[in-house]
C-alpha cells in the first residue's frame, strides 16, 4: 500500500473540521476521520492525541474560519445593530452557497449532542455563547445607550438563543429567504423594544 503523503496539522484541522461539522461528533469513527482527513491514524494521534482532542482543536479553528470573518464586525467599538444584520446576512449567504438544508453551525450542533454529557465541549460552547452576547452587548450599547444595563443585557441573550436557533433551523429548511426574513423580523423587534417610550 502506497504511503500516505504528510499532512499539516493546519491541513488536518480544517478537513476534520469539515468532517465533525457535517457529520457530528458521535457518528464520526477514527475510520471515518482517516478517510476523510487522508491522514493515517499514526498522524491523527501524533498531532492530537485521540478524536476527542481533534475535535476540540476544530472549535478554535472554526472561530477562525466561520465566526470571526463574520462577527468582529459587531465587535467592533462603533457597531451597532447595522453590523449584527450585516453578521447574519453573511452567514445566511455563506449556508445558501454551501447548500441548504445545510451543516448549521458547528457549536450550536455541538451543543445538543456533545456539551450536555462533556465539560470540556460544554466549556466550548459556552465561551463561544458569551463571545456573541458580548458583541451583542456591544452593538446595543451603542444603538440605545441610554437603555437600562440590565435590559440591555438581556436583549443580548436573546440574540444569542435567536442566533443558535436560527442556525439550527438552515439544518432544516431549503429556503434561504425565510432564515433572513426571520433575522430582519427579529432584529425589527429589538430595535422596536430599545426605541418604545
Amino acid at each position: 500500500m502506497p504511503r500516505k503523503a504528510n499532512i499539516s496539522t493546519q491541513d488536518l484541522t480544517d478537513r476534520a473540521l469539515e468532517h465533525f461539522w457535517k457529520n457530528g461528533f458521535h457518528a464520526s469513527s477514527m475510520d471515518d476521520l482517516v478517510k476523510s482527513t487522508g491522514a493515517t491514524r499514526h498522524a491523527i494521534y501524533g498531532a492530537f492525541g485521540g478524536k476527542k482532542q481533534m475535535f476540540l482543536a476544530c472549535f478554535q479553528r472554526y472561530q477562525d474560519l466561520v465566526v470571526s470573518p463574520a462577527f468582529t464586525q459587531v465587535e467592533e467599538d462603533d457597531a451597532t445593530l447595522e453590523q449584527v444584520a450585516s453578521y447574519f446576512e453573511i452567514q445566511i449567504t455563506r449556508a445558501e452557497e454551501i447548500g441548504l438544508p445545510g451543516p448549521g453551525c458547528l457549536v450550536a450542533n455541538s451543543a445538543t449532542e456533545v456539551a450536555p454529557h462533556d465539560t470540556e465541549v460544554h466549556a466550548k460552547v459556552d465561551a463561544h455563547n458569551t463571545r456573541l452576547k458580548q458583541g451583542f452587548l456591544n452593538a446595543l450599547n451603542n444603538e440605545k445607550p441610554d437603555v437600562p444595563p440590565e435590559e440591555l443585557e438581556m436583549l443580548a441573550g436573546l440574540l444569542v438563543v435567536f442566533t443558535n436557533g436560527l442556525w439550527s433551523t438552515s439544518r432544516l429548511t431549503k429556503d434561504g429567504e425565510f432564515l433572513r426574513t426571520s433575522a430582519d423580523q427579529f432584529l425589527e423587534t429589538i430595535r422596536t423594544r430599545i426605541t418604545a417610550p
